[in-house]
């Protein structure tokens, strides 16, 4: 089948893994390293199609397990599609719901065959195997389609870590079978927990597989960081040079960094949109909670060094009142505020790549994001 996607590399960092790509899809470009806003309901939640791509975002992800339990894939077939359905017309990456079946421990039974589970909604029992987690992504019409894993936890056994490896490389292997449609990337999963020899194994059994790209899962789960960092360091130089590089649900200011320097393509994350939720915000200076009682009375912008439309008009105190008094703009603007942080981040990382000092430009970050 060929390939829907074409990813090209268009500048490699002397000093890192870092690097400049370029992901073509069917519903236009995606300039890397890129961060991918997650909309778990087809929607990033509080914003509008429009203030998404205003805000940077050239491609966003979204959700096989939740669209499939609501409102349904035969709805959004009807509708012409994902795209047509939540009026995105970038591009689309949906996960397979591997994750979401991973999270629900207590709901669910994994076999060979696919994964028995109750519904987080209504209890309602549903089954997910790799071929329906290829048909619902199917149906969705999404650009790039994920491959049904089986994510083992942190911290696990050898052993359980291998189970889950293996498995995801037999189900792998069955997604593949089940493609119909030519104008869909998919991308394979690499796991293998935290052990450095079934990581490299599940990446040479998914190479042969020739997938359009490489997701790297089971990360993100609990682990601390320089474990993290460890494991990218040997996992990503077994991935092809000339496929994208995914780092799965991973969205934190250092850790974006960290995987760029160790030549990750593609992140996604929920934590800018739910922190901001709950009334934090990032700042060039680390993680401000605009909730608290100190802001109360704070008529200073969320960060003085952003541009963003939150704090070009508005105050803390103001932000810190409406989100006590349960006001929606509240959630609105801090949204607004932590994807524009995010999405200037990756603008100016590829800019240092670009200019040749993008780990001078990590370090300078770091150091003040730090204080």
């Amino acid at each position: 089948m060929p390939a829907a996607i074409d990813f090209r590399v268009v500048y490699q960092d002397p000093e890192t893994r870092a690097r400049l790509g370029v992901l073509e899809t069917p519903h236009g470009p995606v300039r890397t390293p890129a961060f991918m806003p997650v909309g778990t309901q087809a929607t990033v939640k509080t914003m509008t199609p429009e203030e998404v791509r205003a805000l940077g975002a050239e491609i966003i992800l979204s959700n096989t397990y939740h669209l499939y339990l609501r409102p349904g894939a035969e709805l959004i077939r009807k509708a012409g599609g994902l795209h047509r359905f939540m009026g995105w017309d970038g591009p689309i990456l949906t996960d397979s719901g591997g994750y979401q079946v991973f999270s629900l421990a207590a709901l669910r039974k994994i076999e060979e065959e696919g994964v028995t589970f109750r519904s987080h909604i209504d209890g309602a029992e549903h089954f997910l195997s790799p071929e329906k987690a290829t048909a619902i992504q199917e149906v969705l019409g999404s650009d790039i389609a994920m491959a049904f894993d089986e994510c083992a936890p942190y911290p696990c056994s050898y052993e359980q870590a291998r189970s889950a490896m293996e498995r995801t490389t037999r189900w792998a292997r069955r997604c593949l079978e089940a493609r119909t449609r030519g104008d869909q990337a998919f991308f394979g999963i690499i796991q293998g927990s935290i052990y450095r020899d079934l990581r490299e194994e599940s990446a040479k059994a998914l190479g042969v597989l020739n997938f359009d790209g490489y997701g790297i899962g089971g990360l993100s789960v609990g682990e601390p960081k320089d474990i993290m960092y460890a494991v990218l360091d040997y996992t990503v130089p077994l991935i092809p040079a000339g496929k994208p590089r995914y780092l799965m649900g991973v969205g934190s200011p250092d850790c974006l960094l960290e995987g760029v320097e160790r030549g990750i393509d593609l992140f996604d994350c929920v934590l800018p949109t739910r922190i901001a939720r709950n009334g934090t915000v990032f700042t060039s200076r680390g993680k401000l909670v605009v909730r608290n009682a100190e802001y109360a009375d704070d008529l200073t912008p969320l960060d003085p060094e952003c541009d963003c439309y939150a704090c070009r008009r508005f105050t803390r105190a103001y932000l810190r009142h409406l989100i006590k008094a349960n006001e929606i703009l509240g959630i609105r603007l801090t949204t607004i505020h932590n994807l524009h942080f995010i999405f200037k981040l990756m603008k100016n990382i590829r800019e240092a790549i670009r200019e040749r000092r993008f780990r001078q430009y990590k370090e300078e970050f770091l150091q003040k994001f730090s204080l």
